[in-house]
Parts: structure tokens; sequence; C-alpha cells
């Protein structure tokens, strides 16, 4: 674990407090870098009274001069009552071709059409994309005649640090071994290295890839809630996050109209958010020109090429568990259907499984010295100029069966990386390898689905060979090992299955067992859910569980069981519904909800997709289980079946083993419906 003396020694002045940033934005919809930026000029410092002033006056900025919306009117005021002040806002320019002069938007203060000089624009050009973050002096005068805006740019700065030494970074880049530079880059993405091992650390540090490595495509597909985006949006003012159902042809190359180039020509990584999504609506031609960028680093407008060197980020949700995709489709299902094409996909060199990323909660955040962002943004940025792929053949030889576009997605990867994480160059042939394993695993992954979805891509020995002893590895993916028998399987195979008598089929096994009733004893013991419910469970789809009573923590623990017991009978590569109907409790309406939602976010990316609502009839009393396969459950108690265990001892047997607690007494009854 890297010390906070360690850090402060040998980078004073370009890392700050991660916590200071949650001080100082209070409710301010700004991203983390312009705030680090206001923290590194005040706070950049191990002397607590110094950070303590300094965070007061980075607050009193954001207080005096950040334009909230609902208070733009206000700072009008008083740049018309005082002449001019100074303001932090997002800024957007165009051109006016009818007078030929550029004008100015306001994100939050509302501006428009203000004028701004051709110095200001030659000299940041990004202000002609969707906007850069700015300090910018506004004054007022009033025009007589009203044809021009009466508002005036005095002054205008990006908010970015304006130099880095990459040399002295490189150089202190040696101060440091593997696992302590590895915590302090994690600790500048705001994240406690603590709770991340090192397959999880390359993970998060792979999403920075794309931010010093020019033409990098990656995607990150997975859960909800697991800071998918949060790089893109929060860590770099040279990235621009936008919707993935928000760009168009002329945003993202040029507007045929006036010739404008796009974000391509003006940001070193554009990254779309919410990329995924089934029933979007995608316009052919702009997939067509992406997959032409992708694959040749240019876009034409007319018969004019034009260069860039930006890279794409594709982040979205999965819709269903890993191994349900693996035996039903693949694992780029959730795509819409104009991105869901081998021709664009095969253009993307990793894909990050998002489904082994934690969940955000309070404890991953880190309160302890990382690098300021944008200092590290800056980095990152003229580490684009380097090529790091030369390590790799020092050490090893990938085989020959691997073909160009995979060969050059495992290069660009493992050069990023060995940037991000060895800049100095200085890397030994195992802590090469650990890069190699996982570019190769990242790249596999994608060709494993290109396979699956269309019959011209072949199997691809991925594995390469030590130049020294010749040994030859070869690289499968997490997932494959996890889930060997649904490799390659998906829905195509399953309907060329035949010989299957047809009866066997439409009969489930449900149907050889009996309606019964049965009395369970006050103070009996030996039972567990999948004793009474399993048997009736098996092969089914949909759950719906009534249950007006599921309120305090540990009938809701209940429900957790319940569910726990489903993905145990649930067989590999599918999946079961459970939608749980309930009512408010109307004294603790708010936790009540609260412990519900808790429930439904930690079963997400599992077999089971849990949902409940709340029925606010009053004449709903009974507890059932219903099930798709047409049986019904009846449950007196519902699945309150147990007496009170010491279920905070976590050495109590009772806590971990239903069978071992005692039972209320409680009647069951099982009906075929």
């Amino acid at each position: 674990m890297i010390t906070k003396e360690k850090i402060l020694q040998h980078f004073e002045g370009m890392v700050v407090r991660k916590d200071l940033t949650k001080l100082v934005k209070g409710n301010a919809v700004v991203p983390t870098y312009v705030l680090e930026y206001l923290l590194g000029q005040h706070c950049a410092t191990s002397d607590e009274e110094i950070v303590k002033q300094g965070v007061e006056k980075v607050k009193q900025i954001v207080k005096n001069h950040f334009v909230h919306r609902d208070e733009a009117e206000i700072i009008k005021n008083i740049i018309v009552t005082s002449g001019s002040h100074k303001i932090i806002d997002k800024v957007s320019a165009k051109l006016n071709e009818r007078k030929g002069t550029y004008e100015a938007e306001f994100s939050n203060l509302g501006l428009k059409r203000v004028l701004i000089s051709n110095d200001i624009i030659t000299k940041h050009k990004k202000l002609l994309t969707s906007g850069v973050w700015c300090i910018i002096n506004v004054a007022y005068m009033k025009d007589e005649d009203g044809s021009d805006s009466p508002w005036i740019i005095e002054s205008l700065k990006p908010i970015q640090i304006s130099h880095i030494d990459l040399d002295e970074f490189k150089t202190l880049r040696k101060e440091f071994n593997k696992e302590e530079w590895t915590d302090l880059l994690l600790q500048s993405l705001g994240l406690n290295p603590e709770h991340f091992n090192y397959r999880n650390k390359l993970i998060q540090l792979t999403r920075l890839v794309s931010f010093c490595e020019n033409n990098y495509n990656i995607i990150e597909l997975g859960p909800k809630g697991t800071g998918k985006s949060h790089v893109y949006s929060e860590l770099s003012p040279h990235g621009m996050l936008i919707s993935g159902g928000e760009v168009t042809q002329a945003k993202l190359f040029v507007n045929n109209s006036n010739g404008q180039i796009g974000l391509v020509g003006y940001w070193d990584n554009v990254a779309f958010d919410e990329f995924a999504g089934i029933s979007k609506r995608v316009d052919k031609n702009l997939v067509d020109t992406m997959k032409n960028y992708m694959a040749n680093k240019s876009f034409s407008r007319g018969s004019t090429p034009y260069g860039a060197t930006a890279s794409f980020s594709f982040v979205g949700n999965t819709m269903h568990s890993v191994s349900y995709m693996m035996k039903h489709s693949d694992l780029f299902e959730a795509l819409p259907k104009s991105y869901h094409d081998s021709a664009f996909l095969d253009r993307v060199y990793c894909y990050l499984p998002g489904w082994e990323v934690q969940k955000l909660r309070n404890e991953l955040f880190t309160d302890d010295y990382g690098f300021i962002v944008d200092y590290l943004a800056e980095i990152l940025k003229e580490l684009r100029k380097d090529d790091f792929s030369h390590i790799l053949s020092q050490y090893f030889t990938l085989s020959e069966s691997i073909t160009t576009r995979d060969r050059m997605g495992i290069i660009k990867t493992f050069s990023g990386l060995c940037k991000i994480i060895y800049p100095d160059g200085n890397i030994s042939k195992d802590e090469a390898k650990e890069l190699l394993d996982f570019a190769i695993e990242g790249r596999k992954r994608v060709k494993n689905q290109l396979i699956i979805m269309d019959e011209t891509f072949n199997e691809v020995d991925f594995s390469y060979s030590d130049n020294e002893s010749g040994k030859k590895t070869e690289i499968i993916t997490l997932e494959e090992k996890q889930y060997p028998s649904l490799v390659n399987s998906n829905i195509k195979n399953e309907d060329t299955v035949t010989d299957i008598d047809p009866k066997e089929k439409e009969v489930p096994k449900q149907e050889l067992l009996s309606g019964k009733h049965r009395v369970v004893s006050e103070n009996e013991k030996g039972l567990n859910y999948e004793i009474l419910f399993a048997p009736y469970l098996k092969g089914v789809k949909y759950i719906h569980i009534h249950d007006p009573y599921i309120r305090l923590f540990y009938q809701v623990k209940n429900v957790a069981e319940f569910l726990q017991m489903l993905i145990k009978i649930t067989p590999v590569g599918e999946e079961v519904s459970v939608k749980l109907i309930t009512k408010f409790d109307e004294l603790k309406e708010y936790e009540n909800e609260e412990k519900l939602e808790q429930l439904k976010e930690s079963f997400e990316g599992s077999s089971i997709s849990f949902e409940y609502e709340f029925d606010q009839s009053m004449s709903f009393h009974a507890r059932s289980i219903e099930t798709d396969t047409g049986w019904k459950i009846s449950i007196d108690r519902g699945l309150d079946i147990f007496q009170p265990y010491d279920f905070k001892n976590p050495f109590n047997l009772a806590n971990s083993m239903q069978e071992e607690r005692l039972c209320k007494g409680f009647e069951v009854t099982y009906l075929r419906v």
C-alpha cells in the first residue's frame, strides 16, 4: 500500500486529496477535473491548515463564480450592476456565416450569440465543438440600436493545467514499484485500491487507454452502477462524453452544409454513453462512416479526405447475465441492430468485461492522495506521441494465425497499458506478460462473438511464444473458464437440436408432481426453501411472490435467500424473472423501498431478474408464490417461516444454513392452476 508521505515527497503540487472534491462540489454540476484544477491551485499540500484554507477558498470561488442554471438571472444582474463579473461556465461557439463572426453560447448562463474574438477561437478551437469549461470575464455594455448582443467576453481561459513535464513524470515513476504505482493511479481515479485485486485494477486502468493511444476503439458492457462512463465524463478535458442516441454524422465527423469538422477533429477521445439499447434507431450511414474511420483513421466530405486521431469508447448496459448471453446469443446482444454488425465490431480492439466490475459504493472511494485529474489527463495526452509496442516484441512473439486486426488490437491495448503503468518503459518480462495476457483476452472476447455472429470469421489461435524459452501460452477468457459448457453455444445451435420427442418437450417435469397440503409443526427443524419449493420451481421463467408483509430487515433477507435458492437451481445459461408484490410500511415508507432497491441492485447481472411493486389494496392479505408453469404455492406465513435467530452473528450456524433454524408453525398448499 502506497503511503501519503511517499506520494507527497515526489509529487507535491501535482496531487490532491480526493475527498476534497466532494467537500467543495455541493450541488454544482461540474466535472471533477474543473474542481480539482481549482483545488490543485489552492490545496496541493500536506499542510492541514493550508488545505483547510484552500478548501474554503475554492468553495467561495464555486459559490461566487460557478453559474447554476436556476440562478442565471441573478448572475446577469451582477454583471449588469457591476459592469463585469468572472464566471465558470461551459462555453461553445459557432460561426455566424452571414456576418463572418464567431458567436458564443453559455451552457448554464443561457446567453447566446455573444460575440467572441477570432483570436480566442484560433487559440481554443475546441470551443467550436460541444463546449469547454472555462473561466470567463463577462462584461455588459448596452447596445444602442439593439442589433448586437450587449454581452462582451473580456477574457476566457479553459480550465486546465498549462504545463507538464513528461520527462520528470517518467523519472519519478522509477521511485515506485508496480503495486505502489497502480495504487496511486487508482486513487487518482477516486477509488480505494484496498478493495481491488490486480485484475480489477487493470480493468479500471484500461478505461484510460483511449486517452493515451491514438485511434483506439474499446467497448465495455455490463450491469448499471459500475461507473462505466465516469472516467469519460470526469477525468479529462480532452475527452467528450455523448449519449449514443444523440450523435449524428455531422456532429461526429463533418457538417456538409458549412464544412465544420466534428468531434473527432478536436477531441482525443469520444465516448458514447448508453450505447446499448436493442430498440434504438441508428442511422446506417453514420455506422458506415464510423466503420471506415475506425479502420482507416480517416473520413471524407465529398471527395476531400480528413484524418483524425480521436479514439472511440463505447459503454452501455447489458440486459442479461453472461451465462445467458453465452448460451442464447452473444455478448453484444444489447447493442442496436445497426451496431450489432460484425464488420463494425471487428474494429473494436478490446471488450472490457463490465460484469466483473463492482457496483460503486461508499467504501470503494478513497480519501487519500492521487494525481490532480487534469494533470494526469495532460500526461496521458503527451503519451499519445509515444509507442510502446516494441516492448512486446522484445519478450514475446504472437501466433502467426492471429489476423492483422486482432494483432493491432492486442498491440494497442498492450502499448496503452504500458504507457499508463510503466511510462518510463522499465518493465520486466513477467510484468509484460501480465499486460499481454489481459490485452489478448480483451481482443479474444471480441473475436469469440464475431465467430458466433458471422460464419465467415474463423477460429484464431490466440497464443504467443516466449522468445527465450519458446514456451507457448494460449489465452482463454475468464468467462470461457467459468462456463466451459457454453463456449460457442448460442441460440442457433439450440435450434438445430434434433431427435427430441415433441411430447417430451411439451410436458414439463412438474407434471409428475401432485398438488398437496403440508403442515409444519412449531419448532420443527431441517427445512429450507429448496426442500419446500425447488421441486415446483424447476423450469420456470417467471415467478410472482405475493406477500403484503415484506417490511423489516429479516423479511427482506428472506426474499434474498429465496432468490439465492433460485440461482442455485437455475440451469447455467438460463434466467428467471421474479416479481414481488407487497405493501408499503406507512410508518417507514422510504426505508422499506430503500431495502428493496438494494436487494434489486444486488441481483443485477445474475441469472435472477428481480422487480417489486406496491399494492395499495386494503384486501391484500394472502401470501403465495405463482409460476408460469402453472403452480400456485399458498403459504399462510409467506417466506417468514423461521423463528428469530442471531442473523448478526456471522458464525451462527443458523445464519448460513436454513435447515439449522427452528420453524414457526405454518401450512403450505401446492395447487395446479
